[in-house]
């Protein structure tokens, strides 16, 4: 088969590659769709992977063409998504099927071979079935869907509530489509770049509530829009020391604030921010990808709920798609950010 190789930092090719054999539990799945997350491309060119070498790639779907000797073959010729995360189902965590937060945990794409290949092997643990009215382009984008859905539901937002969205790459815009898919209605988003601004309207969000950054004052800007008071809810989906002061100063009383973007660089708490969380009792919480449980009530299967009642749209974030032997230009232009994109989509049917 043809894969996308890692042998090191800045050595990244497709190459001819054997299938993978199948371990116990298994099954061979052919991917459809893999789309590029943001954390591929340090993988890629910066800072390396766990092991190599090693195929990357952890946002897919596609269809089952084999199980291993001796297993039930109820999942073969089934249409999939996976969840890449495979825990060790022993750890305290896992023992509360919170696998989110397995303390030993395996991931296809960054500590064993992933998607940017013609094939995947899969624990059938990590499979969910898709509907015939789910596309695999859609499906591939479960796992950033369903990490944006994690935090969502962890803040427990209510209808009624103002929201503001701090950071639009892809995590922020499905933020901002699961809360309006929930009947949130007063969501504030804050972006930079004008192509983030169409997507955000697109989705039905009016754009007097879009804040360009560059040409607004944030906290004059959200004072505007609250009467002053701050938000009910905050999403930073940033991971900066700036946007984070923000989230805590722009957060109204009893307010809650969900740190959803990945750290650029350490992180720092000065006095009067500290001061701020104290004073207006605000609850502060991370979110950490999203829960799997095979259950009805996991997040995977809330967004395929969504997806599966026409509730969301999420192809519209598409805005590259490649074939698998070009799939390498859609990791330079992330790279070297030479285009504006959202999410860019290998499609390897």
């Amino acid at each position: 088969m043809k894969a996308y190789v890692l042998r090191g930092v800045n050595q990244f090719k497709l190459e001819e590659k054997e299938k993978p054999v199948l371990r116990t539990g298994e099954v061979l799945v052919k991917v459809m769709a893999a789309g590029i997350c943001g954390s591929d491309i340090p993988r890629a060119y910066q800072t390396g992977a766990h092991v190599h070498p090693i195929i990357i790639g952890h946002e897919f779907s596609g269809k089952v063409v084999e199980v291993a000797a001796g297993e039930d073959d109820k999942w073969l010729h089934k249409p999939v998504g996976v969840f890449p995360l495979i825990p060790c189902r022993e750890c305290a965590p896992c023992r509360n099927k919170q696998y989110e937060m397995c303390r030993h945990y395996d991931y296809l794409g960054s500590r064993r071979d992933g998607a940017f290949a013609e094939y995947v092997a899969v624990p059938q643990e990590c499979l969910i079935e898709l509907p015939d009215s789910v596309s695999y382009e859609s499906a591939a984008m479960l796992e950033p869907m369903a990490v944006a859905v994690h935090a969502m539901r962890a803040m427990a937002v209510k209808k009624e509530d103002t929201v503001a969205i701090c950071g639009l790459g892809t995590i922020g815009l499905f933020l901002a489509m699961f809360l309006k898919g929930a009947g949130v209605e007063n969501i504030l988003v804050i972006g930079n770049k004008e192509f983030q601004k169409e997507r955000v309207c697109s989705l039905g969000i009016p754009e007097q509530r879009y804040c360009d950054i560059r040409k607004e004052d944030v906290a004059k800007w959200i004072g505007q829009h609250t009467e002053g008071c701050g938000v009910d809810v905050f999403f930073e989906c940033v991971g900066k020391n700036e946007t984070f002061a923000q989230a805590v100063e722009l957060t109204a009383p009893a307010g809650r604030v969900m740190l959803v973007g990945n750290p650029h660089s350490d992180m720092g708490l000065g006095k009067q921010l500290y001061w701020k969380i104290l004073r207006n009792q605000l609850t502060v919480k991370g979110t950490w990808n999203s829960s799997f449980t095979g259950e009805a009530e996991d997040d995977w299967h809330y967004v395929l709920g969504m997806l599966a009642g026409g509730k969301i749209a999420p192809e519209q974030m598409v805005t590259h798609r490649f074939a698998l032997d070009k799939l390498e230009q859609g990791f330079h232009i992330m790279r070297d950010k030479s285009e504006d994109y959202i999410k860019i989509m290998g499609v390897f049917s």
